[in-house]
């Protein structure tokens, strides 16, 4: 979708920031530098009670023309959810480990570039997708996410991540976490059907549903999402031994060096993930999915953990989401 200019006209902005990943002073000096237009800025904190959704709604009874999210994924997931379906524009200043939206819509990782972009960008509305699931005591609770959810490798090396190291070195402690999260194969038993069709059993290693593609290190999990398509896209790994990871591998570098060719000669993603489909792993496409399982999995939603589930469903609520990127 072609990206708007923000309306003309007095606006106010929101700036909710987490303190451990960045300061007001430092955030106060940017909002100055690039504040023109608004008569107001005001600013919340995020705290481990309260990390950001209720600041965000807030602002929008309030009446902002942009809530400002800086923070790690945590942090833009619960203000995006607090966002859909109003007028209020989501504004990212990424200060994360894996900032995977930012990444996604091509925000500048610096804290100046993003939040001129934040104040001052253009507009696009990308999709929001809901994850219910069901508890193994028979409840149900509903995550919205804007990057991805799933279980396996991304949950469990979540699950795994030692929070110390992340602070100490970054994205290169998931490294250890991945490492312990290869063990298994295809251990899960399934049943997932695509669009209310047929229930397909199978067993997998990890099953992956996006909005986003794109990881760290310009990795393609999912080549054929866009954030504004209105579907839901899905990897199922089922790797079997050491060479089934070798293939998953290599077909992931693969499709990182396919998108880095089409990038570099100037023409959207043609990265086709259908045409990539294997043993080891396979794409589907769809507006919902459901899953159940045999046993409890953990399950991860844009990089924080939501507990062990019985099985999920997945729906997309297309264009729900206004936010603001760089201007072209």
């Amino acid at each position: 979708m072609t990206p708007m200019a923000p309306e003309d006209g007095p606006r106010f902005a929101t700036i909710i920031y987490n303190p451990v990943k960045a300061t007001r002073r430092e955030l106060e000096a940017l909002a100055m530098q690039y504040g023109d237009g608004y008569s107001e800025i005001h600013w919340e904190e995020t705290t481990e009670e309260d990390p950001g959704y209720s600041q965000a709604q807030k602002a929008v009874a309030e009446g902002a023309d942009v809530v400002v999210a800086c923070g790690g994924d945590g942090t833009v997931r619960l203000v995006a959810a607090a966002l859909a379906h109003t007028d209020t524009s989501l504004g990212i200043i990424p200060a994360g480990t894996g900032n995977l939206l930012a990444r996604n819509i091509k925000l500048d990782p610096e804290f100046d570039k993003s939040m001129e972009t934040a104040l001052q960008g253009a507009e696009r509305s990308i999709d929001v997708c809901y994850a219910k699931v069901d508890r193994p005591n028979a409840d149900e609770e509903t995550f919205p996410f804007v990057v991805m959810a799933g279980v396996g490798i991304d949950a469990q090396m979540i699950k795994n991540t030692d929070d110390d190291l992340k602070a100490k070195i970054g994205f290169l402690a998931y490294g250890v976490a991945i490492a312990k999260s290869l063990k298994g194969g295809d251990r899960i038993k399934l049943m997932r059907r695509i669009d209310r069709g047929r229930w397909r059993t199978a067993r997998a290693h990890s099953v992956i549903v996006g909005n986003c593609g794109d990881l760290v290190n310009n990795i393609v999990l999912l080549p054929d999402a866009i954030p504004d398509d209105g579907k839901l896209d899905v990897v199922i790994m089922r790797p079997r031994g050491l060479f089934g990871w070798l293939h998953i591998f290599g077909q992931l570098a693969y499709q990182m060096v396919q998108k880095l060719f089409y990038t570099l000669r100037g023409r959207g993603a043609e990265v086709d993930g259908e045409d990539n489909n294997s043993k080891s792993l396979r794409y589907l496409q769809g507006k919902r999915i459901d899953v159940k399982f045999s046993h409890p999995e953990e399950f991860e939603v844009d990089g924080d953990p939501a507990g062990t589930v019985d099985g999920f469903s997945v729906t997309v609520d297309p264009a729900a989401l206004r936010v603001r990127v760089p201007r072209r």
